[in-house]
């Protein structure tokens, strides 16, 4: 049986270019480069220190815009327990822990001790990183770059409308380009939901207010669904109701955090349901009878909308109108 004091607690600090490492918070940090040659350095660093020092029990990685990915990739697939934490809760951590200035080194330590008080909680399964399966991380590769150029047709529509008329051409140019690559890439993201996640979206066939970009976003960037409990999954996702209330206080409810790809789907999904979808569409209107704000509302159906999705990938049963009208509505 391992002790306490055994368990090393390792915190790194990403930016685009390097990574700092830090061990238990103690001793100088080690800055590496963040490329393949700098994670082949920290694996072998971190190899190196357990059978002196004792097991690593937890790294924590400041999600930093994509840049800790590879990073925390290879550290998964080597078998380290990794958590990868929302940069606002670690900042808070560091004020509540009196780190008032912020350097890489700091940020390092700070990490660190983070991973320790991570490793202790009850949510520490929940907030392990696990790796995603070859399907997986394709499907969710070609939504990122479909969702990149979406962004940059956007910029060009909004750049046409300013332009001088010699502007125009190029960029209705490359406007057509980008049309041609999302098409390519809507093709390839059909393609891949019909080889490998044909079974699970037979179970929503049915189901009005899925489109084909719902699904996709679904089955990449939320492979939890169906294994957990309504109430996990919502927090997950960043859907569910939080309290704000101090003594006699009640304040309101708020949701926020989680997965914003996902939410992000789930509220183009809602808006259609909440048109189409008779078991939404009568839950949505019920809310606006009661006076409920439109926003508020729709953020209820996206819930709602989750805790249905959820429920029928647990049961693997097919979408049934009529049993969620009485059970659920």
């Amino acid at each position: 049986m391992i002790n306490d004091s055994e368990l090393i607690f390792v915190g790194i600090d990403v930016s685009k270019d390097t990574l700092e490492l830090a061990l238990d918070g103690k001793g100088k940090t080690q800055n590496l480069s963040n490329d393949g040659a700098g994670i082949t350095s920290l694996l072998a660093t971190l190899k190196a220190v357990q059978p002196e020092s004792g097991v690593i029990a937890a790294v924590v990685i400041e999600a930093t815009g994509g840049f800790e990915r590879e990073a925390a990739m290879a550290l998964c697939s080597a078998g380290l327990p990794v958590m990868i934490v929302n940069p606002r809760q670690a900042r808070d951590f560091a004020k509540a822990m009196g780190y008032l200035a912020k350097t890489d080194a700091i940020d390092a330590r700070m990490l660190s001790h983070f991973a320790r008080t991570l490793y202790q909680s009850e949510r520490r399964e929940q907030l392990l990183m696990r790796l995603p399966d070859a399907q997986q991380a394709r499907l969710q590769a070609l939504i990122v770059r479909r969702s990149q150029l979406i962004q940059m047709r956007v910029a060009e529509d909004n750049r046409r409308a300013m332009s001088h008329p010699t502007q125009r051409k190029s960029i209705d140019a490359v406007r057509k380009m980008l049309n041609k690559q999302i098409a390519g890439i809507d093709q390839a993201i059909d393609a891949q939901l019909k080889d490998h996640f044909a079974a699970k979206l037979a179970l929503l066939k049915n189901f009005k207010g899925i489109g084909t970009g719902t699904q996709a976003c679904l089955m990449a960037a939320l492979p939890e669904l169906g294994g957990l409990s309504h109430e996990q999954i919502a927090k997950l996702v960043g859907v569910a109701p939080l309290n704000c209330d101090s003594g006699k206080h009640q304040g309101k409810r708020f949701t926020w955090g989680g997965r914003a790809d996902v939410r992000c789907a789930l509220c183009m999904a809602a808006l259609s349901a909440a048109r189409y979808n008779p078991v939404i569409k009568v839950f949505y209107d019920r809310l606006l009878s009661k006076g409920k704000p439109k926003k508020v509302a729709l953020v209820a159906c996206m819930h709602k909308l989750l805790t249905i999705l959820n429920a029928i990938m647990k049961s693997g049963k097919p979408w049934n109108e009529n049993h969620f009208v009485t059970k659920i509505a």
